[in-house]
């Protein structure tokens, strides 16, 4: 039986310190890995939220940055509770543990359901949606002998795999990773499910503001979050280009062990698994495969000091880095091109300080002119 209640550490936010939270992260240009940095430097999101406008201008942005107000973010935490939601932060004890381990975690994560089922170490179980009657019933013996064991059971909410993994663990606990917000649960053919998994040992959990429909763009987040919650996760049924195929390579991007369940190569939805298999993913013909890949993993206490915290006691006497001077940031911002570099090569081309190198890719991110790729590296829109 994995272990579960060691990881249930942290601290948790003032009502104060949660609205100031969603007011950043619902602000333009602050993503998950900006939210880190601004709270890392300035000690607490209030600060970050007055620091912007000055950090925007300083990064070469000819107009205002738009920061959520206090009266938007009490409304969306209003909408939450009505709805028998909340939003957990990343340094609070229910937050999903081996979610704080990867790059960029959310800052805050809607949730709504059993909040015990985020402390199981987790296994994710995707697949297609067209799935075949031969699928969705391996899916369905996997994931409830998995949950059986002790482990939650993550998926997309999504027809097919998705779904029969979803039903054969709503006893044992299931997560529903969501595009949307948890107001917009999608498919709508999903929603009875939706309602079990949230009324029972299950948990739906989102990054997205309430209200947002999910589009196309957002399902690759969603994916993110499958492989982030999980420890390991299993693809039955993938075709050659699918979603399921973005949550294979995040997970092994995480650290993560992927399973794939081998298929007929006349079976067009098995050539996304079995390419899988020729890549060095884990043979998957019975639950016993992945159990015994996790037994030692789901041991260890993969709590992490977090990415960013602040305070309880609402005092940030940290001292603030003075603004890097003219040429300083000039001499930052000259050695950054379109190709992606690492932070740490920057640092060391311009001879100058770590903490003046951030401070100047902070106000170049909120100016919306430093994009961030995998892997914690950076590129630079240039200027006209």
């Amino acid at each position: 039986m994995p272990a579960s209640s060691a990881r249930r550490k942290g601290i948790a936010l003032t009502d104060r310190q949660r609205i100031a939270w969603l007011r950043l992260i619902r602000s333009d240009n602050v993503g998950p890995a900006t939210f880190r940095d601004l709270i890392n430097h300035f000690g607490s999101a209030e600060m970050a939220i007055e620091a912007l406008p000055e950090l925007s201008r300083r990064g070469g942005s000819t107009r205002s940055v738009r920061i959520a107000s206090e009266g938007e973010a009490i409304r969306e935490l209003e909408t939450a509770s009505r709805f028998g939601a909340r939003f957990l932060g990343i340094g609070e004890p229910d937050y999903p543990f081996a979610l704080r381990q990867i790059d960029a975690a959310p800052p805050l994560l809607a949730v709504k359901g059993d909040l015990t089922t985020a402390s199981l170490p987790s296994v994710g179980v995707v697949g297609s949606r067209n799935a075949s009657i031969s699928g969705a019933k391996f899916a369905a013996m996997i994931s409830r002998d998995i949950g059986r064991a002790g482990y939650s059971i993550i998926s997309g909410l999504a027809r097919g795999i998705d779904t029969a993994a979803h039903r054969a663990t709503l006893e044992t606990g299931t997560i529903a990773a969501m595009a949307g917000g948890l107001d917009q649960p999608y498919p709508p053919e999903n929603l009875s499910l939706y309602r079990d998994i949230c009324d029972g040992r299950g948990l739906a959990i989102s990054e997205m503001p309430f209200g947002w429909e999910a589009r196309a763009r957002d399902f690759p987040r969603r994916n993110r979050l499958i492989a982030g919650v999980s420890l390991g996760v299993v693809v039955i049924e993938a075709a050659a280009r699918s979603g399921s195929l973005i949550t294979a390579r995040l997970a092994g991007e995480f650290g993560r062990l992927v399973f794939a369940v081998p298929g007929s190569p006349l079976d067009p939805r098995c050539e996304g698994t079995n390419g899988l298999l020729k890549d060095g993913a884990t043979v998957t013909t019975r639950p016993e495969d992945v159990l015994q890949a996790l037994a030692p993993i789901s041991e260890i206490d993969l709590f992490t000091p977090q990415q960013a915290n602040e305070p309880d006691n609402g005092e940030h006497d940290r001292p603030m880095t003075p603004p890097p001077s003219e040429s300083d940031r000039t001499r930052i911002i000259d050695a950054l091109g379109p190709t992606p570099v690492e932070v740490d090569d920057i640092i060391r081309h311009t001879g100058l300080a770590a903490q003046s190198v951030y401070l100047v890719l902070l106000e170049l991110d909120i100016a919306g002119r430093l994009h961030r790729h995998a892997g914690g590296l950076v590129s630079i829109s240039m200027m006209d």
